[in-house]
């Protein structure tokens, strides 16, 4: 009977652990249909280690389904992760969540991680999250990250000043003037897509790269 009873017990772990994405994807998808508080520990942890992206996906609907009380608190834990995915995947829960709560816990260490993943994470919901008059402050940050990475993760970093706006722009022209001309086109480029959000960032990043070669060598410093 002890057994029988301990079995049942892991019973949702053991169905996200199946080797079957299929049937993690059934037990994501039971999870959040029934939320239970004492399910958000195996959920959070699947999150770090799952692999099929559709899962990833349920997942996240799942603990969006659970009491905030509880998830959100489990969630920011999971940000100090040695795992990247862990960290990344917590990020964007949270932002699907929108909890207040979390944006203190999205610190300059998880807008400038190592993982290029976290990172991209970390600035879409620090662009979603940022309280009225944090813009500025956000943007100095994000500012150091221009050049950074690959197309996708320099067209993250633009749509994350897209999304904080205009007023911003001051810290991207500033940008826009640094020593390394790769720094000085992503941000030329990220200020056309804020004052024109509908360009296609390929299209913004070319015509910025032009621009650089044309003026020629690194601006020097008066």
């Amino acid at each position: 009977m002890t057994r029988v009873h301990e079995g049942a017990g892991r019973g949702p772990r053991s169905a996200l652990e199946s080797p079957a994405a299929s049937a993690r994807l059934q037990a994501a998808l039971t999870a959040g249909m029934q939320p239970n508080s004492s399910q958000v520990e195996a959920l959070v942890e699947r999150c770090a280690v799952e692999p099929d992206f559709f899962v990833r996906d349920m997942l996240t609907w799942a603990l969006t389904r659970h009491d905030t009380s509880v998830t959100v608190e489990r969630l920011l834990s999971e940000l100090g992760s040695d795992v990247p995915q862990g960290r990344s995947q917590a990020l964007h829960t949270l932002s699907k969540i929108g909890d207040a709560r979390t944006w203190p816990a999205i610190t300059p260490e998880l807008l400038t991680d190592e993982d290029d993943e976290v990172a991209r994470t970390a600035w879409r919901t620090a662009a979603g999250l940022v309280p009225p008059g944090r813009e500025t402050e956000l943007a100095e940050t994000l500012a150091t990250q221009f050049a950074r990475g690959d197309r996708e993760v320099q067209r993250s970093l633009s749509r994350a000043f897209v999304a904080l706006g205009a007023g911003v722009l001051p810290v991207v022209e500033r940008a826009a003037t640094a020593r390394d001309p790769r720094v000085r086109a992503h941000a030329i480029a990220t200020k056309r897509l804020v004052q024109r959000p509908e360009e296609d960032f390929d299209a913004a990043i070319a015509e910025a790269r032009r621009i650089v070669a044309l003026r020629g060598a690194p601006l020097v410093e008066g």
